[in-house]
């Protein structure tokens, strides 16, 4: 389950293989990527700065399609 689109400081860069999530706010933030196809992707926690890498759309376009918040304590 995703919990609600994360803030404007919370962006991502994608390419074919890797997905990038840079943290620009002054908080930690959990994430999750929600892409095209319904890929699971992990919960992380980034720290205020900090960048995470989730996987990238690959060869059949799976898209990222946007950044929600999660709770990283809960199992998947």
């Amino acid at each position: 389950a995703t919990g609600s689109p994360v803030a404007e400081c919370v962006e991502y860069f994608q390419s074919w293989r890797y997905t990038d999530v840079h943290n620009g706010c002054a908080d930690a933030v959990s994430v999750t990527v929600e892409y095209t196809h319904g890929q699971w992707a992990p919960c992380r926690v980034i720290e205020p700065g900090g960048w995470a890498t989730f996987a990238g759309y690959g060869t059949d376009g799976n898209y990222v399609t946007g950044l929600h918040t999660c709770d990283p304590a809960t199992p998947s």
